[in-house]
């Protein structure tokens, strides 16, 4: 059985890493990256689990998650409060957010040779304007699986099974590309071979040799 399907995260895959939105960010509030850090890690603490992931199911709006961040926030970091009041954090977020043009134009060359490419993302419902007017959605995916619209995010191993069953396909066929490590692993217990994104070449250099060579229980296989 050959991959017959290539599956790909969205932030840090299609997208510039998110180091780099995270610190633009940052710039555009007024404030260092370790301060804007430290407020999403004591949010963490206080509530349990990250604001992103709250906000990645869709427990809660994108203005909570601010208010979260921003109570946490170190005193006399007024300005930023004054921004992250005004403007929407999504604006802020995808300002310095850029598509991976080479890497969305393998997936183009991909397709073009009979495999099926699918979206498998963390994200965010009030984002869904802002991230599809950055890409070719609708061309390049079968199947997008979103987090805020199934309730359930990466790592949980539901969301890949939601995936496989949109797909109808076997693990086996699939092949996974995420920036996460943890993301990956998750996919891999399930049997989806992944590829942990690090830069666009070399991502692109693991998936051209994964779809060239046959499955070790291919018939013939080599691997």
């Amino acid at each position: 059985m050959p991959f017959t399907t290539v599956v790909v995260d969205y932030g840090g895959v299609l997208t510039n890493p998110l180091s780099e939105t995270f610190d633009a960010f940052a710039r555009q509030v007024g404030i260092s990256s370790d301060a804007l850090a430290t407020a999403f890690l004591a949010a963490t603490e206080r509530h349990g689990q990250t604001p992103m992931a709250a906000l990645e199911v869709g427990a809660i709006t994108e203005r909570q998650m601010v208010e979260r961040v921003a109570a946490e926030l170190p005193p006399g970091d007024d300005e930023a409060l004054a921004v992250l009041g005004e403007r929407p954090f999504g604006e802020l977020w995808f300002a310095g957010r850029t598509p991976n043009e080479p890497f969305l134009l393998f997936l183009r060359k991909i397709a073009a040779e009979g495999h099926r490419l699918a979206l498998l993302t963390n994200n965010v419902r009030e984002w869904r304007p802002r991230w599809r007017a950055q890409l070719p959605v609708d061309e390049l995916f079968s199947v997008v699986v979103d987090s805020h619209e199934e309730g359930v995010r990466k790592p949980d191993p539901r969301i890949y099974r939601i995936l496989l069953e949109r797909l109808g396909a076997s693990p086996q066929e699939c092949l996974f590309v995420d920036d996460t490590k943890e993301n990956c692993d998750a996919a891999e217990s399930l049997g989806i071979r992944s590829v942990l994104f690090t830069d666009t070449d070399s991502a692109i250099d693991q998936l051209t040799e994964a779809l060239r060579t046959p499955l070790i229980n291919s018939p013939g296989g080599t691997r």
